[in-house]
């Protein structure tokens, strides 16, 4: 029996910080992207728990001008995750996540079009 298996995730965010640097023709864009979920806390009151995200992306199609992205930019994100294995400076294994995007947009497309 084959199971189905499927890797996506969709965001809705904001930039935080951005790195683009160039691979031979192409670009890749780095950049931490921080989403917000609301919730009422005990006494009735609004409390926002942030999350930050790490996104890479590499230009061509679905991708915008990675030059227009910037600290603050409200975007759309979909991708995959990918986990990876090292060890820091202080000898311990650590595991870091990122989403591979596969699609990005400063507009806010319904979420039957990420296409993965």
């Amino acid at each position: 029996m084959i199971m189905e298996q499927l890797n996506k995730i969709e965001l809705k965010g904001n930039v935080g910080n951005i790195r683009i640097t160039d691979v031979g023709e192409n670009k890749v864009a780095r950049f931490s992207l921080a989403t917000n979920f609301v919730y009422k806390g005990r006494e009735g009151d609004a409390v926002i728990e942030t999350t930050w995200h790490n996104v890479v992306a590499w230009s061509g199609r679905n991708m915008p001008d990675f030059s227009k992205i910037g600290k603050g930019t409200p975007l759309y994100v979909c991708g995959r995750m990918r986990s990876s294995k090292y060890t820091g400076a202080d000898g311990q294994e650590r595991t870091s996540y990122e989403v591979i995007a596969n699609k990005i947009a400063f507009e806010e497309p319904s979420p039957l079009q990420c296409g993965i």
